[in-house]
């Protein structure tokens, strides 16, 4: 029987998405609860993120003279005692990117770390504890330090590279929950809608920033950290990490009868009927026990070493933006900072787009790696047009969206449904106890690419301007189609061999 059903799999136009009914039909009011609630926990968390990139001008003001100089109370050089941090712009600025640095390095290790912590202890506390803990450090940060005039470098990194180590528990804890609600059907539309979260996130950071800015900057911190830590409360009462929790089937019961639509990715077999002696399924077996892999382990399964290399190059690229996008419409075309802010949601809103779109069609096809690659290659010229975006906000906005859409949603895909795919392959039988392990690799390095990358945007823009900074980002963009060339050499290959299958059937 299960041989009949894949021949007729096999002979059909339309992915296995189409063959089992509607995708909506298949998930309860449980699984929707789980999709808005870590979505939205990841959200929060990406919008005290954004929030700080929001406010780098005014941070980089108050950290120089030059905000103090109209006082009237005090002269110039008595306020410059007590509260500069440095003498010039410059100087600050190349600090903000230090920041940001150090909390992307910060935040790579505790991806690794949180990645195998998730597998072995309960997500939500793990998730819970992480919200809770970074909105107390982020408003210490941004709003605690300005009331008591604690301006202190060392300080500000110390806190900073806490911050990074606990954000770092998102990530992989809602990865690990999405994957054990949401099986292989339709992962790539699923996972694709649901990673708009982080867009989502910066779109919330960058509403809240601008609506409280005019009081100063240490408000939008305030706001964002009140809203995250409530997020946290709720987690804690509110999220069911996995199905068996309330006595429903896990996804590995349903798996084991489903096909793997993505054994090239993941098996690396040239064909399907190749793969297929190797893709057995144990009807009356269940595994009722299984161990966490370990971190070696993760390393080792196929695919994942490459997808976290290019992950680090595209991630750099999706996090300069993230980053600094907002500083840059002010620094360079002189827009005041609120209206910066809004303008940089038109990059989330691209992203958001891209991530579901292409997630859709990489289920129509069965294959990731080739919408990446056709992704990318537009990236690199939408990045060429956006670098000589004139000074009109129209045409700024929408060259940017267009950017969104070829950058922020492979790195969408990356993160969330290939992440699912590559922590819940054959190899490891489907085990959730590796899926949050995956993800925090890939993550992992991710960050770490986009760490260094953040230091090395403000040197490249303090020395030889803006233009240089978008040639890097186009040699990032082509090292990230570099590293997952041989995937999309074989899965092309393998799209190829299954028309002509379909042509010869016919």
């Amino acid at each position: 029987m299960v041989t009949v059903r894949r021949k007729l799999r096999r002979n059909m136009a339309w992915p296995n998405i189409f063959q089992r009914g509607t995708l909506l039909s298949r998930f309860s009011h449980h699984h929707v609860v789980v999709f808005l609630l870590t979505f939205f926990s990841y959200s929060l968390l990406h919008a005290s993120r954004k929030t700080f990139s929001n406010v780098k001008v005014s941070i980089s003001k108050q950290w120089t003279p030059s905000a103090f100089n109209k006082s009237i109370e005090l002269l110039p050089v008595e306020v410059w005692s007590s509260n500069h941090l440095f003498p010039s712009a410059e100087e600050a600025t190349l600090f903000l990117g230090t920041l940001d640095t150090i909390f992307l390095f910060s935040y790579a290790v505790g991806l690794f770390v949180s990645g195998i912590v998730g597998d072995r202890l309960n997500l939500r506390w793990v998730l819970s504890f992480g919200m809770c803990s970074s909105a107390l450090v982020v408003f210490v940060f941004g709003t605690l330090t300005e009331w008591l005039h604690l301006y202190n470098k060392g300080l500000y990194c110390s806190l900073w590279i806490v911050n990074g180590l606990l954000q770092s528990t998102g990530w992989p804890c809602v990865v690990a929950v999405m994957g054990n609600w949401f099986g292989k059907a339709g992962r790539g539309v699923v996972f694709g809608l649901w990673s708009a979260c982080a867009s989502v996130g910066n779109i919330l950071g960058a509403c809240l920033a601008s609506s409280v800015l005019q009081y100063g900057y240490e408000y939008a911190f305030l706001v964002t950290a009140a809203v995250q830590f409530a997020g946290g409360i709720v987690i804690f009462f509110g999220l069911l990490v996995s199905p068996e929790e309330i006595g429903i089937p896990g996804i590995e019961t349903e798996e084991n009868f489903d096909e793997d639509s993505h054994r090239p990715l993941i098996n690396g077999a040239e064909n399907e009927d190749e793969a297929e002696p190797n893709y057995s399924i144990q009807e009356g077996n269940t595994v009722t026990q299984v161990k966490a892999i370990s971190f070696f382990q993760a390393c080792c399964l196929p695919g994942v070493i490459a997808y976290s290399l290019a992950y680090a190059c595209l991630k750099l690229v999706n996090y300069s933006f993230f980053f600094w996008l907002p500083f840059y419409l002010s620094n360079n075309f002189g827009w005041k900072e609120a209206e910066a802010d809004q303008l940089s949601i038109w990059y989330d809103v691209g992203g958001i787009i891209g991530g579901t779109l292409q997630g859709f069609i990489s289920d129509m096809l069965q294959r990731r790696a080739p919408v990446l690659a056709l992704s990318l290659l537009l990236a690199i010229g939408s990045l060429v047009g956006y670098s000589r975006s004139p000074n009109d906000k129209s045409i700024n906005a929408l060259l940017m969206a267009v950017t969104g859409f070829f950058i922020g949603g492979p790195s969408n895909m990356i993160s969330s449904a290939i992440s699912a795919d590559l922590g819940r392959q054959e190899l490891i039988q489907g085990s959730s106890e590796a899926l949050a392990t995956v993800t925090g690799i890939v993550d992992g390095t991710g960050s770490i690419g986009a760490a260094v990358g953040q230091y090395l945007v403000s040197l490249i823009q303090d020395n030889l301007g803006w233009m240089w900074v978008f040639y890097f980002f186009i040699l990032m963009t082509s090292c990230t189609i570099l590293f997952i060339s041989p995937l999309i050499v074989r899965e092309t290959c393998s799209l190829m061999q299954r028309r002509q299958t379909r042509v010869l059937n016919e």
